[in-house]
């Protein structure tokens, strides 16, 4: 009874977050199956340990664990990646939405592949608090003690990610759809 009890609060506080922590796994390894193997992994962590858990929130909780099983992982398996330099410099401009004609939805296609593309070729400190902050709409806390870093780390990290997207989006040649 006390197992099935258990098992009951898990599936209640951290089964609805099984997006989220894709997402962000998805975001630091930028690789599906990859992702999908991370986060399999974190729910097993996150169950094992789960008699721990004393939040009301279990998103930020499970969202640590995938995190820190994602750096885990990366530096098993793709160190180099961890090595990417972050010292660089503010905001992603929206891509505004409307009733779309089809050359509106094909560019604007291509400028959500150009965002995707910029944001991927971020190094996993920056993608991780962009993706957090912008993606999860985690607090500026939420995100600092997910990641164990102070709140002006984070605050830093999310402007000099802002600037190399801006920087990176401006020096990609839009292309004429024709």
């Amino acid at each position: 009874m006390q197992s099935k009890n258990r098992r009951e609060r898990f599936e209640e506080h951290v089964l609805p977050h099984l997006d989220a922590a894709y997402n962000l796994a998805r975001w630091l390894t930028r690789n599906d199956h990859d992702a999908q193997d991370i986060v399999q992994e974190s729910y097993l962590r996150a169950f094992k340990f789960f008699d721990s858990f004393r939040s009301a929130n279990a998103r930020p909780w499970l969202l640590k664990i995938v995190r820190n099983t994602a750096y885990t992982w990366l530096q098993r398996n793709r160190a180099h990646d961890l090595a990417a330099s972050v010292d660089d410099d503010f905001e992603i401009e929206g891509i505004e939405s409307r009733e779309p004609s089809p050359e509106s939805q094909l560019l604007s296609n291509y400028e959500a592949d150009r965002l995707k593309q910029a944001l991927e070729d971020l190094p996993v400190e920056f993608r991780e608090v962009m993706v957090m902050r912008e993606l999860e709409e985690l607090s500026y806390k939420e995100i600092a003690d997910i990641s164990a870093i102070p709140v002006g780390t984070v605050m830093s990290r999310l402007a000099r990610a802002r600037k190399r997207l801006q920087r990176s989006l401006s020096e990609q040649p839009a292309r004429s759809i024709e």
